[in-house]
């Protein structure tokens, strides 16, 4: 994994992993982040569950997650018993979750762990405050696939972005799909913030040249606008970038009638990982995938397979 990355990360106090699809490689990249993170205590997290041997949805064979002696842990207590760490306790959150209430717990030893954290985002603040109370340095969230949300400036500093064969048999279809994901997580910060407007987003377009959105941006709100030529010159703003529910072809419209899109609230991505290996049975020729996903982005595109080992 190249070093510049962990050279990114030093400046980032919370990061997100987020993945496209189910086997894009999280897991890998977050267990070398935990082989290099360091000094400095860190906490671990997971929106949903991460960590079993095998997929809970898909059958698959996944990598189990290994941390250093010294990271703090936030899981259900349901899943303590499956990690072979040496425990210590040190609170609970009152945040239930269907495997139990999530404690916060530091590995006496190395090993290996299950995690099932919170799976609201307020609920990741807590536990990220938590962490930092208890001593920690930096917070990693293991995040949900698709997780627009963990892109939000109030969740985390910095994302990771992984994508892979998985999602797709066709490469092009990965690489466009990751690339608007990449474009939704990394909106432009607004300077400014519109006034808020009554009435449609067509009127407040029209008058003001300008918009900001107070729920989500979705497809059937934009593209009639875009039909009609309402939509040109001008910019939508979001709270932040989960709010923004529109595929590739339709940023593409907005950004030939030149409106921006801009948000609030915004981390920043680091990178994006590329795992070429499908497990459903198909792969992708390695250098041809990182070529064309390093052309659709603007950060550093990382291969797990090649740079992970």
């Amino acid at each position: 994994m190249e070093t510049g990355l962990l050279r990114e990360w030093d400046g980032i106090r919370t990061l997100s992993i987020v993945g496209m699809c189910k086997n894009a490689g999280k897991t890998t990249v977050l267990n070398w982040l935990l082989a290099n993170a360091g000094r400095g205590v860190l906490g671990l997290t997971s929106i949903g569950r991460d960590g079993e041997s095998t997929d809970v949805v898909t059958g698959t064979e996944k990598p189990g997650i290994f941390v250093p002696e010294g990271t703090l842990i936030a899981t259900a207590k349901d899943m303590l018993k499956l990690c072979d760490i040496t425990k210590e306790i040190l609170a609970a959150t009152g945040i239930p979750t269907p495997l139990g209430e999530v404690v916060i717990v530091r590995a006496r030893s190395a090993g290996n762990v299950q995690l099932a954290g919170p799976s609201i985002v307020s609920q990741l603040r807590t536990v990220a405050g938590l962490f930092f109370e208890h001593g920690a340095a930096r917070t990693v969230i293991d995040g949900a696939l698709g997780r627009k949300s963990l892109g939000a400036r109030s969740v985390a500093d910095g994302i990771i972005l992984c994508t892979g064969a998985s999602y797709d048999m066709r490469m092009e279809k990965v690489v466009s799909d990751t690339a608007a994901f990449y474009r939704i997580l990394n909106l432009k910060k607004a300077k400014t913030l519109p006034e808020p407007f009554e009435g449609t987003l067509g009127e407040a377009f029209k008058s003001r040249g300008e918009a900001l959105i107070e729920g989500a941006l979705t497809e059937s709100t934009v593209v009639p606008l875009l039909k009609s030529g309402v939509l040109r010159d001008g910019r939508l703003v979001v709270k932040d970038p989960s709010k923004v529910l529109l595929g590739a072809d339709v940023l593409n419209r907005l950004a030939l009638r030149k409106v921006a899109l801009e948000t609030e609230d915004a981390a920043r991505t680091l990178c994006v990982t590329v795992n070429p290996v499908s497990a459903y049975g198909w792969r992708f020729d390695e250098r041809a995938f990182r070529e064309a996903m390093a052309a659709a982005v603007d950060v550093p595109v990382i291969d797990v397979k090649e740079d992970a080992q």
